[in-house]
């Protein structure tokens, strides 16, 4: 069974003192809401940045940075960068990091690495270990205490994973995640972080099963994943934007008892509502915790642990330097677009896939 430890920016401050300059491609959700923030937490720079219509929202930002409306305008300031941020949208990914990896730069891409697991490969065979991949849930806290969980064998012997990442939404946004059938939907987006989450604690993936809709967007918005690992752990993963009640976000089971998280950020679902005995706040006297150890009616708070989505851009910058490992080898992104082709497969073809 594999718990890979997701890794601590320790030594941060050489960082600090030499701040990354970073080229950010998009400043929408993703580029202002998630990057931008973390750059700026990590005390890096965004330098320059690519937007055709929130250029105002970058100068207010970050007074000083360029504003060009393509990408070959961003790489003609190449040598003012060291870093590239791809936070564009995915069915872009293959185009945009290609040009920056053609330009000698490192590249940070969000998650999804592309459309289809060949488009990855190609990628990473391109990128000459100049490419990483934002797979920023490796450090959600519950992601954390459950590798420190296994790693210690605190659950026994692991037979089931469950996940969900699930909403009630029934009026969509006008957005490209939710109108862009290729591109765009829950698998490619939510999906690609279950699997990643699975494939980082229990291993290689032997067996797909999915079960895919479009129920209130053109693009995939209900997902089901029955994944079995070469380790012999089922994963059941889920992904809706029509979930009225939605289910605990993490369970695990093993011999030795289960690892339970019914809140999500903070925010409690229905099943914590509904069900006192796992209601999420603190009762007198526990400590701040991170979901629970369950054993029948026992339960026992498990604590948080250190390092959360703050870790990541330092140790983008470590690696950058060349003073640390790649933060997220691309190649796993790969494994994970394997996956998520073999559950299109599996969707549209009603059976289970066997993967190589």
């Amino acid at each position: 069974m594999s718990a890979a430890r997701a890794g601590t920016a320790d030594g941060a401050g050489d960082e600090r003192r030499d701040p990354l300059r970073v080229g950010l491609i998009g400043y929408g959700g993703a580029g202002r809401g998630i990057h931008a923030r973390l750059v700026r937490q990590a005390g890096q720079r965004v330098v320059a940045v690519v937007t055709r219509g929130r250029a105002a929202q970058v100068h207010q930002d970050w007074p000083g940075a360029h504003v060009v409306p393509d990408v070959d305008g961003l790489l003609e300031r190449r040598d003012e960068l060291d870093l590239v941020v791809v936070a564009s949208p995915t069915g872009a990914h293959v185009e945009h990091v290609t040009a920056a990896l053609d330009a000698g730069l490192h590249v940070l891409v969000d998650k999804p690495l592309a459309t289809t697991a060949d488009d990855a490969a190609a990628l990473v065979a391109r990128a000459d270990g100049r490419l990483t991949v934002f797979q920023n849930r490796r450090w959600d806290p519950e992601q954390l205490a459950l590798v420190d969980l296994i790693g210690r064998g605190a659950l026994g012997e692991v037979h089931r994973f469950e996940r969900r990442w699930e909403r009630y939404r029934p009026q969509p946004q006008d957005r490209w995640k939710e109108n862009d059938p290729v591109g765009g939907g829950l698998l490619l987006d939510l999906g690609a972080h279950l699997v990643d989450s699975a494939v980082q604690l229990f291993g290689p993936v032997r067996e797909v099963y999915a079960e895919l809709a479009a129920r209130t967007t053109p693009a995939v918005d209900d997902v089901f994943l029955a994944l079995r690992h070469e380790s012999g752990v089922l994963a059941h993963l889920q992904a809706g934007s029509l979930v009225g009640a939605p289910g605990p976000r993490t369970r695990v089971l093993g011999t030795a008892g289960a690892y339970l998280v019914t809140a999500y950020e903070g925010e409690p679902t229905p099943f914590a509502v509904l069900d006192d005995a796992y209601e999420e706040g603190r009762r007198p006297g526990e400590p701040v915790h991170e979901g629970w150890l369950v054993t029948g009616a026992e339960r026992r708070p498990v604590p948080a642990p250190t390092g959360g989505h703050h870790d990541v851009y330092p140790l983008v910058a470590r690696w950058v330097r060349g003073r640390a490992p790649v933060p997220v080898d691309p190649a796993d992104a790969v494994v994970t677009a394997r996956v998520l082709d073999a559950a299109r497969v599996s969707a549209d073809e009603r059976r289970v896939v066997t993967l190589a």
